[in-house]
């Protein structure tokens, strides 16, 4: 018998559109299949291989996060992007041990951290 493996990470939203536009945006993806008009949406890096499915449904911020990770020299930059897309920030960033990073959440209130490790 062979273990279920990952598939994709699925956010649940009642605007499916907007989620999907959202993170396409932040995470440079591209729509690769929908379903029932915007019931169901993928998207996929530019490889083809699917990343995140957006499913319409109820929101219940807080029980999971995406970490995001980019370069120390663009953390500030990444930051001004992710809340000009429509991220908002949960705490002001600071830094750890291991770098810095950013407590945000998506439109929806979905919350993740961008993380710049050091």
């Amino acid at each position: 018998m062979t273990a279920a493996g990952f598939d994709l990470v699925t956010i649940d939203s009642p605007d499916t559109d907007r989620m999907a536009g959202f993170w396409s945006a932040v995470l440079d993806l591209q729509e690769v299949e929908r379903e029932d008009g915007d019931r169901w949406i993928v998207l996929a890096d530019r490889s083809g291989v699917r990343q995140i499915g957006i499913q319409r449904g109820t929101v219940r911020p807080g029980s999971i996060h995406l970490d995001l990770a980019c370069a120390p020299e663009d953390f500030d930059s990444e930051v001004d992007r992710l809340l000009a897309l429509g991220a908002s920030a949960v705490a002001e960033p600071r830094v750890e041990t291991y770098g810095a990073i950013a407590n945000l959440a998506d439109p929806d209130g979905n919350l993740f951290d961008l993380c710049a490790y050091s």
